[in-house]
């Protein structure tokens, strides 16, 4: 039943930001995330779509998106996914960079909230072609924190954080 919701939101969201609108306010993204994880690489794909449709059009469906756990999903679902049915997720996330990028050197409310829906985190995990669009508003979105913010979200930083004690030699008073 939801694969038929699912083809015809991909449809209507592709038209205009209102009909995105109406889809996310529909309350179909939670299944359409667990669809990410189906067997069937159509309906995989056909999800993706969706995602990726309705964060092309506003900032603001962008950050419905993250906020839903969309950006995690779907860079799961590139990690476990080949070839071209991997493209509507990478375009989504390119989407989801590019709105932000517009959104946060302007906005520090939308900066910290980007950091604590765990947006910022998941940007250090896309592995980005250098030189590339999509690298690109990567760069832009970690331009607007301070360095130690983004090696605090960049994946490995704990490990290498925990490498320093074990490597650090105390300094003994007396």
């Amino acid at each position: 039943e939801y694969i038929n919701i699912i083809n015809k939101a991909v449809v209507s969201t592709q038209s205009t930001g209102e009909l995105a609108e109406m889809v996310v306010e529909a309350e179909i993204f939670p299944n359409v995330l667990t669809c990410l994880k189906d067997s069937d690489e159509y309906v995989k794909k056909n999800c993706a779509t969706l995602i990726r449709e309705v964060a092309k059009h506003t900032p603001e469906l962008a950050q419905l998106i993250v906020n839903a756990g969309g950006v995690a999903a779907v860079i799961d679902y590139v990690g476990d996914s080949s070839g071209n049915v991997r493209l509507p997720g990478i375009m989504m996330l390119g989407y989801v960079a590019a709105q932000f990028s517009k959104v946060l050197p302007h906005d520090a409310k939308a900066r910290r909230l980007f950091v604590t829906s765990g947006g910022l985190k998941k940007v250090q995990e896309i592995k980005a072609e250098p030189g590339s669009a999509l690298m690109e508003y990567i760069n832009i979105i970690n331009g607007c924190y301070p360095e130690e913010i983004v090696r605090y979200y960049s994946p490995g930083y704990s490990e290498r954080l925990l490498e320093r004690i074990d490597n650090h030699q105390p300094i003994m008073t007396n």
